[in-house]
């Protein structure tokens, strides 16, 4: 029997892997995220670069051969800080995205699990995080926690998670009423061995997909707080140089090079996000795999 199950789990696995590497959007969007991976761990140890170093060269030169991507208002090399903020970008991303993953998969599994008052209570407490714009949300959030990069982590994913708890519970009350989840209650399985051995393992793949399709939100939603002037001032990051671009005028002067390279970067880096989440979701749903 054991061994039946982890041959049937290899062979979805194998198919996963199949599926995946014959979709030309997935193909482009893993590509996408390995060349910013690269560019956020490997970039630094390649290219040497002090943030907080000015004047390294003049105000808003343009690309020389000096500086390949020109300088910003402080005189600072913009590729050096191209490189060294798409770290910041990707541990946002990736690390308020499971905050939210996390948050929104218990509230979802247990809501749609225990049902009557439970489900009713925490679904309105998830229809309130959904309702209310999260822009302000966020901004209040972090304005009385303060500016720092574990802060926004932690504001972006107590304030995303509400989509993940819907579909979480979607397929929770589908799931649960299988004949597998009969058996376990009939032999006195508890709840949290039903719903952790039972159900997560059901209801997660659907869940993995939706979260890549959140990580984009999330850094979109640190490149919005950072460009606002809720960034942490002492990590370079991509939407604190669009803030420090707006501020110094860039957009006025033509100077091209010190906008352009970060707003590139954030389209890049969230449609490889969404390409990627899309091709989960028509791999790991049926329904539109066969559509």
């Amino acid at each position: 029997m054991e061994n039946a199950k982890k041959l049937a789990l290899h062979r979805k696995r194998r198919q996963f892997v199949e599926a995946l590497f014959r979709s030309k959007m997935s193909l482009v969007g893993l590509a996408i995220l390995v060349f910013f991976v690269l560019m956020a761990f490997v970039g630094p140890l390649l290219y040497d670069y002090d943030h907080q170093e000015y004047g390294a060269g003049g105000m808003l030169e343009p690309p020389s051969k000096a500086f390949l991507l020109g300088t910003d208002d402080l005189g600072r090399d913009v590729l050096g800080e191209l490189i060294h903020g798409a770290k910041t970008s990707l541990i946002v991303g990736v690390l308020a995205t499971f905050i939210s993953m996390v948050i929104g998969t218990v509230i979802g599994i247990s809501s749609g699990y225990f049902g009557g008052r439970t489900d009713a209570f925490l679904m309105r407490v998830t229809d309130a995080f959904l309702v209310l714009p999260w822009l302000p949300l966020m901004l209040v959030l972090a304005a009385l926690l303060g500016s720092s990069l574990w802060n926004i982590v932690v504001v972006i994913g107590v304030t995303s998670w509400a989509g993940t708890a819907r579909l979480a519970r979607a397929q929770t009350l589908s799931v649960k009423e299988r004949q597998f989840v009969e058996r376990a209650r009939s032999i006195g399985a508890g709840h949290v061995y039903i719903m952790r051995k039972k159900i997560l393992p059901n209801v997660f793949p659907l869940i993995f997909s939706n979260t890549v399709l959140v990580s984009a939100v999330a850094i979109l939603s640190e490149t919005t707080l950072s460009f606002l002037g809720m960034g942490d001032v002492l990590r370079p990051s991509w939407g604190m140089m669009l803030h420090y671009a707006f501020e110094a005028g860039a957009v006025s002067v033509g100077a091209y090079w010190f906008f352009v390279p970060p707003g590139v970067c954030i389209i890049l880096l969230v449609l490889g996000f969404a390409f990627l989440g899309h091709s989960f979701d028509e791999i790991l749903n049926p329904a539109l795999r066969r559509r």
